[in-house]
């Protein structure tokens, strides 16, 4: 058994105030077929509620823990082996290097949280008890998982409250990079969050090292800062005034490489923790356009350390090493590459593709991918810039003798235009089949900076919301951007096909199977998915300001 070490000097005081409890199950019984609307309606037998029991079936909807979902837990048919974990939740100091050490909230005391491992084909249960000041909750990202387990308060599970603990249990049938986080409020925006590697018993790639990579942008219990007290400075809005240099590209920085300022001077609400103004302006990116990010972050992070003092892989000259890198940032996309070498793309979000050959890869807040290199020989630095921001995070591959380099390294490696998602197409095995959709869903995403009302078609999310779908069909979603700036977008519980699913062409040469994937301002995306793991299922852009303030909406199974 894998246990994350507890350390209840450290625990937060269990008396304190719980988060808002989850609002219930609700439902209704209209509707199927093509829409741009959702159902809401009224419960059937009683609501889900903080420190309830189970939950009743929604009125006309799979409940997620149904016989539905209890079936599709069978048939996945683990007979594996089992990995168990202890899991604690609490507040602890945290080194982020260079003397740097801030308090947040973190599973145990590292940051990232511990890995965990399972093995496909067998089951993992991992009892999460919850030592912080608020309820929690935590979700497994990119796992097509059983409903009851997706860990969403309100919609799938209680709250996890204050001095309680929650045991979760399922099948995990598939390999690959995942990782895990909560689903409350901004909470994933501190140390809460950990990388998933759900090995391959029949593992086809050869490689000699496997070098996990977890990149995030930091913030809390830096000069006070919090990321509740930065929520709340969201929702007051910003200034789109050029005078103010504000969002919409007023003041903005060209390019990749420019700096923007850690912060700016003005206070901002005490709120919950207050410190410093953390709002950004003027972030730009070639890629992402004239609005890359909602927030300046002090300081970014490849697997929990700072730039000025980073964590370093040892390897030999020649090794075959597999990067699997996890972008776990609240508000910002990394431009990623290692100095002197060329990333040759294996997997994304945990589904093979056909290899694919980058100088550089850009990935929003949620996306992975897996990466082979062959290592050269010396000292070579592996950058992960914050897009749009100037700054960046750093970690070393260490082969052999030679100077380290430093936080201001830049590989010229990041001046080559990094490959996305749509630039690849998923291997053989992973190739959606050729087929109509059944049923096609219309999400507009709307909101502006000036009165951060994020949404999908104007309706901000509650946990009455129901895009309906039934088992079996194929699915088509047609997002449409109508906002100025770009979203990761992720769906749970199932992997789409970016594209149309492949219909022009061969089996295996449809787009690459995703979970998360980016949508540019003002740009139309399009993907399928097989409605095969019955439930009720979130949809939201991952960027947590974002679904937070309320771009998240609900895909409900229907009876």
């Amino acid at each position: 058994m894998r246990s994350l070490p507890t350390r209840p000097t450290r625990r937060a005081v269990l008396g304190a105030t719980a988060a808002l409890a989850g609002s219930g199950l609700l439902a209704a019984c209209s509707g199927d077929g093509s829409s741009t609307g959702h159902d809401s309606g009224s419960m059937g037998h009683g609501a889900m509620k903080h420190g309830g029991s189970a939950a009743a079936t929604p009125r006309g909807y799979v409940d997620p823990a149904g016989p539905q979902v209890q079936a599709a837990e069978a048939a996945r048919k683990a007979t594996g082996p089992l990995t168990e974990v202890k899991l604690t939740a609490t507040i602890t100091p945290l080194d982020l290097g260079g003397g740097v050490s801030v308090r947040s909230w973190a599973y145990g005391d590292e940051l990232p949280g511990q890995e965990v491992r399972a093995t496909a084909g067998g089951t993992l249960a991992l009892t999460l008890a919850n030592h912080l000041p608020e309820a929690t909750s935590l979700h497994w990202h990119g796992l097509a998982l059983r409903n009851d387990m997706d860990g969403v308060p309100g919609l799938t599970q209680r709250d996890i409250a204050p001095g309680e603990s929650f045991a979760y249990k399922f099948a995990v049938p598939k390999p690959g990079t995942y990782w895990f986080h909560p689903h409350t409020g901004v909470q994933q925006d501190r140390g809460l969050y950990a990388p998933l590697i759900i090995e391959d018993p029949k593992e086809p790639l050869s490689y000699d090292k496997e070098w996990v990579v977890v990149l995030d942008d930091w913030l809390d219990g830096v000069d006070g800062s919090t990321p509740d007290a930065v929520l709340a400075a969201l929702r007051k809005g910003m200034s789109t005034d050029p005078g103010h240099g504000g969002h919409g590209g007023h003041g903005g920085t060209a390019g990749h490489a420019a700096p923007v300022p850690a912060t700016s001077h003005s206070p901002s609400p005490s709120g919950s923790g207050g410190g410093p103004n953390r709002l950004l302006m003027g972030s730009e990116s070639d890629i992402l356009g004239k609005d890359a990010g909602d927030v300046a972050y002090p300081y970014y992070l490849i697997n929990g350390r700072m730039a000025d003092d980073p964590s370093v892989f040892t390897a030999r000259p020649g090794d075959r090493i597999r990067l699997r890198i996890i972008n776990a940032g609240g508000d910002t996309a990394f431009r990623v590459a290692l100095g002197d070498h060329e990333l040759t793309v294996t997997h994304t979000d945990g589904f093979p593709v056909a290899p694919a050959k980058a100088s550089s890869l850009l990935l929003g807040m949620g996306e992975r991918y897996d990466v082979l290199v062959t290592a050269g020989d010396g000292v070579f630095p592996l950058t992960a810039l914050a897009e749009g921001k100037g700054q960046a995070a750093l970690a070393v591959l260490r082969t052999g003798a030679g100077k380290a380099p430093t936080a201001a390294t830049r590989p010229a490696e990041l001046d080559v235009r990094p490959l996305l998602a749509n630039k690849l197409k998923a291997a053989e095995s992973a190739a959606l089949s050729n087929r109509r959709p059944d049923r096609t869903i219309k999400l507009r995403l709307t909101g502006s900076m000036d009165r951060y009302n994020w949404a999908f078609n104007h309706a901000p999310y509650t946990p009455d919301q129901r895009y309906p779908v039934k088992a079996g069909e194929r699915v088509r979603i047609e997002f449409t951007n109508a906002t100025p700036m770009w979203h990761p977008l992720h769906l749970h519980g199932h992997h789409f096909a970016l594209g149309a699913g492949g219909r022009g062409g061969r089996r295996g040469q449809g787009g690459a199977r995703k979970d998360t994937t980016i949508i540019l301002p003002g740009a139309k995306l399009t993907v399928d998915f097989d409605a095969d793991n019955p439930g009720l299922w979130m949809a939201h852009c991952h960027n947590v300001y974002h679904s937070e303030s309320g771009m998240m909406t609900v895909l409900g199974y229907r009876l």
